[in-house]
């Protein structure tokens, strides 16, 4: 019997990783900030609360959700984009 050929472990994992773990804080940072002003009419403790909890879920989420991606390259370019527009959008919402 011949054992079964599994696919060769891809040499970008390291890349796809940085990118989830690095830009997926960041953007899950920038949307919890942009819940907080999203929900003005909660009291402050229960916005502090959920805005904090949000975090690790949305974190998580794109960090495993990095590895979709075809290679390392593509999930820093397309999570670098999101981040730099979560990012500009808090600041936006922030100044006016």
């Amino acid at each position: 019997m011949t054992s079964p050929k599994h696919p060769p472990i891809r040499r970008d994992w390291l890349s796809k990783i940085l990118a989830g773990t690095l830009l997926g804080f960041t953007l899950a940072l920038g949307c919890s900030g942009l819940l907080v002003l999203a929900l003005p009419q909660l009291p402050l403790p229960v916005k502090a609360q959920l805005a904090m909890w949000v975090v690790m879920p949305l974190w998580l989420g794109v960090l495993g959700g990095g590895f979709a991606f075809r290679d390392g390259r593509r999930a820093w370019l397309w999570l670098g984009g999101a981040t730099a527009l979560v990012l500009d959008l808090l600041v936006v919402a922030r100044l006016s």
